[in-house]
């Protein structure tokens, strides 16, 4: 069985030190065999937002290798079978969707829809939102870069593919948190980006949900977010 390395803490140790350890270790974990690096906590949260708002579409802003679109469209499915939606979808987009395509050879991905793209090209926005069916509801990821730029693209861009009460969450706001960066080779900006765009005015339609870090550990500081109205 691949697992990912042991993270244990002593009463005596640091909790800083263990959330580092945590941080390094999600590089290592997976899903159904297919790389996935996102904290079990956060996952699941994104459960009970799933839930919770109905949401029949996930849109991921950076596939990676596919193992979170494979996550989301596992968690829409058993969705549907309770009969919370009809059908879900999951559209994952990246710059290079290749080694997604090569990872999902050997599993199920049906109604997930892998779009090459840059959430900086502007036109990005238009191409996906042709790819929603009439009845969407978005649930929105933006785990592209981490950088300002991606991170401020990503909400313009997107963001207004939230119904009002759905979510939209930037991850991995931890690489603008010293104690938390575990490498010098992170990106930077997130939470920059984030606070400028909340104070904007698509921005002041979102509320900051941090209520919703609920298991102690996240690696989304601030980066939960609700439409408003």
């Amino acid at each position: 069985m691949d697992l990912p390395p042991q993270v244990s803490i002593s009463l005596q140790d640091s909790c800083l030190s263990y959330v580092r350890d945590r941080l390094r270790q999600v590089m290592f974990e997976s899903y159904a065999g297919v790389p996935l690096g996102k904290f079990p906590e956060d996952l699941r949260m994104y459960e009970h937002l799933l839930w919770a708002s109905a949401a029949n579409v996930v849109l991921e802003i950076g596939t990676n290798q596919g193992g979170s679109a494979l996550w989301f469209r596992d968690r829409l499915a058993t969705m549907a079978r309770y009969g919370r939606i009809a059908a879900g979808a999951v559209i994952s987009i990246d710059l290079d969707v290749e080694p997604a395509r090569r990872c999902l050879e050997s599993v199920p991905d049906d109604d997930i829809t892998l779009v090459e793209g840059d959430v900086l090209d502007p036109q990005l926005p238009a191409r996906v939102s042709r790819l929603l069916p009439a009845d969407a509801r978005c649930f929105v990821v933006d785990d592209s870069a981490h950088t300002y730029r991606t991170t401020r693209a990503a909400l313009e861009g997107f963001a207004s593919l939230v119904a009002p009460g759905g979510y939209f969450v930037v991850e991995d706001g931890c690489v603008d948190v010293e104690e938390l960066r575990v490498a010098e080779s992170w990106p930077r900006g997130v939470l920059p980006a984030l606070r400028e765009w909340l104070a904007s005015p698509a921005g002041s339609q979102f509320v900051q949900r941090p209520d919703l870090e609920r298991y102690g550990v996240s690696c989304h500081p601030g980066g939960f977010l609700q439409r408003s109205h």
